[in-house]
């Protein structure tokens, strides 16, 4: 192993082999958290009818998750700057299963919606290492090429997370229901963790830093007062109290930046960077992806309504109509970062936001067209437009953002990244109250639900198409081509990254 005074002109054959074997490793485990946020969603008849859960228990199965692992975001990825984000994510993925075994063997829905919760906390503290291990451990010639293959992996995530949860639904494997759905995670986490030990090399800040405490009080505090009125405002017919909550998370957020700016002039320790925000790609590139979560947030809920309500189709047969757009995503994820952006730089994003707007707009002719008898066969154009447009976004887009980051400071980026998603993801969830629902009439007879839901989904998805709009103008404010690949154009191959390595943790 590279002592940290060495530099040698290029990686060992033995440490090159490592980090592409540490690359396997987090891109799957980032990809088994992006299947378990999908998967409940699609048992939760299974789980309402065989472990008798009620209807605000069945809201917190899914709710719980999100709420623990959205407020627990930024201090994981600080938590992995301070002590090693080699041990982190090996503790993250080390919970993660356990937390997975206990929702498989629950008892009753009470230990289910606990066991969601512990669920969402350890993903915070794995997901945020995956990209600051990328980040730390890949030079930045080969980024490009690593996040054009992390693009790949959210496109697999988005829908195989339905139609793995359809399939082991429906296959009542053993004769346990839904359980599987958690239980296929342990051989994935358990292999995860005896590798990740073997194979991923540590890395932390250069310099020492402390946990701001108080940061992570009120980052928390916020980010539950914005996101539990919205996950149980339609449920509970939107009272007063949670306009009032929302509000009041504005405040926190105010003292929180507040707070970080007289603690990083103190110390030098603060929870949220906010120097980061200084950084244009990475400013602007948050901006985003907080609006482009609000977008899918909204896609992928109505969408598996219209299916399995509006239209009357099984899980089964829902799940796999998005493999078409799965299969665009990925295909085209990897093909932009590795040859459009080099080439095409911010364009390439650019056409990626108006391609999905078209692939909407398409799809909302389709589903005019044909009514109540549309078929799978006539999804797959706009689905696979709007797959397209997705892959040319979502990799260069985290590339963008960290291009220019600190790598002192990858954790903590790399957990903003994750938290705005989530927020997006909440508010795009909130909307769904307002521009599907409330386009529906309060009182629906039998024969009216299909065609009912039918509207509001092309109600919605014009909604849709704004937002991508609007991403494609927030676009402009994106450098014209990541830094690193500026930086990469002449760089031979980086040594490995041994400048923010503690020596007494590498192996």
């Amino acid at each position: 192993m590279t002592s940290p005074s060495s530099t040698p002109a290029s990686p060992r054959p033995e440490a090159d082999r490592r980090r592409w074997y540490a690359l396997a490793i987090v891109m799957t485990a980032a990809f088994m958290d992006l299947v378990d946020v999908t998967i409940v969603n699609i048992a939760i008849p299974s789980i309402q009818r065989d472990a008798g859960a009620s209807f605000s228990q069945i809201q917190w199965i899914t709710a719980g998750y999100a709420l623990a692992f959205a407020a627990g975001l930024i201090t994981g990825g600080r938590l992995g700057d301070i002590h090693g984000r080699k041990r982190l994510f090996l503790v993250g993925i080390g919970g993660f299963t356990l937390a997975s075994a206990l929702c498989g063997f629950a008892v009753n829905p009470d230990m289910l919606v606990a066991s969601r919760i512990l669920q969402g906390a350890t993903a915070a503290l794995m997901v945020p290492q995956v990209l600051s291990i990328v980040h730390a451990t890949f030079p930045a010639h080969e980024r490009g090429k690593v996040f054009g293959l992390f693009g790949a992996i959210v496109g697999l995530g988005a829908v195989s997370g339905p139609l793995l949860g359809a399939l082991l639904t429906e296959w009542n494997l053993f004769g346990l229901e839904w359980r599987p759905i958690f239980l296929i995670n342990l051989p994935v986490g358990i292999a995860g963790l005896v590798l990740g030990r073997k194979f991923i090399t540590e890395s932390r800040a250069p310099h020492a830093l402390k946990l701001d405490l108080v940061g992570v009080a009120l980052v928390t505090l916020g980010l539950l007062m914005l996101l539990y009125p919205l996950i149980r405002g339609r449920e509970l017919d939107w009272p007063l109290w949670g306009y009032g909550s929302m509000g009041g998370s504005l405040v926190v957020f105010g003292a929180l930046v507040a707070y970080e700016k007289r603690k990083a002039a103190r110390d030098g320790s603060p929870l949220v960077e906010l120097s980061l925000f200084k950084v244009k790609s990475f400013a602007a590139g948050i901006a985003v992806q907080t609006v482009f979560g609000i977008g899918l947030g909204v896609f992928f809920l109505v969408w598996t309504l219209y299916m399995q309500t509006g239209l009357g189709w099984s899980p089964l047969r829902a799940g796999l109509t998005g493999v078409p757009f799965s299969v665009a995503v990925s295909l085209a994820a990897g093909l932009s970062v590795q040859q459009l952006v080099p080439r095409f730089g911010r364009k390439v994003l650019q056409a990626g936001a108006l391609t999905m707007a078209a692939g909407v707009l398409l799809y909302i002719w389709e589903s005019e067209r044909y009514g109540l008898s549309i078929a799978p066969w006539q999804m797959a154009l706009p689905l696979v437009v709007m797959g397209l447009g997705m892959g040319l976004i979502v990799a260069p887009l985290t590339d963008a953002i960290l291009s220019e980051v600190p790598r002192e400071h990858a954790g903590s980026a790399s957990g903003l990244i994750n938290t705005v998603q989530q927020m997006g993801n909440a508010l795009g969830l909130a909307l769904v109250s307002v521009i599907f629902f409330g386009a529906m009439p309060d009182r629906l007879t039998p024969d009216r639900v299909g065609p009912a839901f039918v509207d509001a989904f092309q109600h919605a998805l014009v909604w849709v198409a704004v937002v991508m709009t609007a991403i494609f103008l927030l676009m402009s404010a994106l450098p014209k081509r990541p830094a690193q690949h500026v930086e990469g154009a002449g760089e031979a191959p980086a040594a490995p990254p041994a400048r923010d390595q503690d020596p007494e943790l590498v192996g």
